[in-house]
Parts: structure tokens; C-alpha cells; sequence
């Protein structure tokens, strides 16, 4: 079963993607940004954005089994790390941090993508 699971932007026909998609008991979410006016702001809301995909699809943040960090400035990759590790620490998914610039928008400064396994339940 694959199910898309959209958000209703117009860019995800122009470009041709989905907001996550889910294939049997695994969700992929794609790069999410987040509002704020700094990196830990913007890694926060873009981790809070992720969770409700998760549980709005039956999913919890625990199932997530890899993330993603995308910074612009590498600099600031600490508060991202650090915003990532107070929702994650105790799950502890799989891990990469990437530094990509720029990213379409300036105002962007971090994005962040999920792999989820539901748990058998």
C-alpha cells in the first residue's frame, strides 16, 4: 500500500513530491522547515510540524528510525543539534546533519526529514 499524504501547496504538483508519503508501516517526511527568526526556533516548529504528520497518520515521534538536519549556516549547527536533541534524546533515531545552502528561500534556515516505523501495536 502507498498511500501520498499532501498539504495542499501548490508547489507539490510543480515539483512533483509529497508533504510525506507511506508505504505499509513506514512514513517518509520530506525536508520540513519551521518559522522563527533563528536556527533553534526554526527546528522546534519544524520538529513540531513532523510530529503532527506523524500522529495525524497513526504514527508516534518514537517510531522514528532516521532524521535528517539540513542547516545553511554551518555555523549555527549547534542550536539545530541541540533543538533536535530535546525531542529526540531518549529515542535516539539513526542521524545525519547536512549543510546545504542556500536554500530556496533565504528566510529558511534549517529543514528538517523523518523515516518512520510504526511499532507493531
Amino acid at each position: 500500500m502507498r498511500q501520498l499524504i499532501s498539504t495542499g501547496s501548490p508547489w507539490e504538483s510543480k515539483v512533483g513530491y509529497s508533504r510525506a508519503v507511506i508505504v505499509n508501516d513506514t512514513i517518509f517526511i520530506s525536508g520540513t522547515a519551521g518559522q522563527g527568526p533563528d536556527v533553534y526556533t526554526q527546528t522546534r516548529d519544524a520538529l513540531a510540524t513532523i510530529e503532527k504528520v506523524l500522529r495525524d497518520n497513526g504514527f508516534q515521534l518514537a517510531d522514528v528510525a532516521q532524521s535528517r538536519l539540513v542547516v545553511s549556516d554551518f555555523a549555527h549547527w549547534q542550536d539545530a543539534a541541540r533543538a533536535h536533541g530535546e525531542v529526540y534524546g531518549d529515542i535516539r533515531p539513526a542521524f545525519s546533519l547536512v549543510h546545504a545552502l542556500p536554500f530556496v528561500d533565504d528566510a529558511i534556515l534549517v529543514e528538517v526529514e523523518a523515516i518512520a516505523v510504526r511499532a507493531g501495536r
